[in-house]
Parts: C-alpha cells; structure tokens; sequence
C-alpha cells in the first residue's frame, strides 16, 4: 500500500493501523474457544486463556488479526499454549477442533457454521477481532467514492470499535 500498488486492503487488525494507514473497521467481534462436544470444556460457557493453555490449540497462522489479538493476550498473562495446527482458513479451523487435534480459536461468527459438531467458549479476552478497510491517506476519487459508500454501510461496525482504531 505504500509504494501505490494497491488503494485499499480488507484485513484483519489487532490494533490501531500502521502510521500513514486509515481504517473503517467493518466487523468487531471476540474471540471465543471453540471445542468438540467430546471435550473436557464442553460442558461450560466460559474458559480462561489459563484453562486453555492445558490443552493443544488450532488456531489461524500467525500474521493474521485472530491470531495477533489471541498471541498478545497469552503473552500479557505469561501463557505459552501448545499451538498444535494452524491454518489459514477459519473452517479448516474449525474442522480441526471437530476432529480433536485441539481447541480452536476464532472469532464468535466463524463457528457459526459448526452449530451442533462444536461449542463456543468465551475467553478472558478483552481485544477484538476487527476487520476493516485500510488504505493510505492518497486517494483517488473512485477509492473516495468507495470509502463514502463503505462508511455509510458500516456505520454499526465502526461505532462498535475502538474510537482510536478509527480515524
């Protein structure tokens, strides 16, 4: 985005944009832990990064906003869990925890598709998941009309981020 190859980006952030980058965040959610309904943990509503921590961990690669908010929590609690597997799309994610190679970790939505095969745990987590639409303050008048549209349609999504995610 630096170098003006590309105008606009839809990632996932664990924070505040790199300096020089604007963001609308369009989706804000928590992370949760999902387990197959075999597992210890199934049967409760909520689990600590601590409780987890005892058990191996699917999670998305490293790099990606999941995966930095769910690093930066484990780390602020002194916490190293085993990361078993990783991948790069949530429903392969998931279908990993299905199979018990581990307790994944993703966003409230992504398990969504796996109603009845895993339970969603909530986490000690206060850090969001958020994608957004980030760009560079250069823009051209489609990227302008775009980022009006875009601001206009997620509206809800960006009053519920962090008012200095936003600018």
């Amino acid at each position: 985005m630096r170098t003006g190859a590309t105008d606009l980006a839809l990632v996932g952030t664990a924070g505040a944009p790199p300096q020089g980058l604007d963001t609308l965040p369009i989706v804000s959610e928590r992370l949760v832990a999902a387990v197959p309904f075999g597992h210890p943990l199934a049967g409760r509503d909520r689990a600590t990064l601590a409780e987890i921590s005892a058990y191996p961990v699917v999670c998305p690669s490293e790099g990606t906003g999941i995966r930095t908010v769910f690093d930066q929590a484990c780390a602020a609690r002194g916490i190293r869990p085993e990361i078993a597997l990783q991948a790069s799309a949530p429903g392969a994610v998931a279908d990993l925890a299905v199979r018990g190679f581990g307790i994944a970790i993703l966003s409230e939505s992504m398990t969504a598709n796996h109603v009845g095969r895993l339970k969603a745990l909530a986490l000690d987590i206060e850090t969001p998941g958020v994608l957004a639409l980030v760009w560079t303050a250069t823009q051209s008048p489609a990227l302008r009309q775009l980022l009006v549209h875009s601001r206009q349609a997620f509206t809800n999504a960006q009053s519920m981020a962090a008012p200095e995610a936003v600018r």
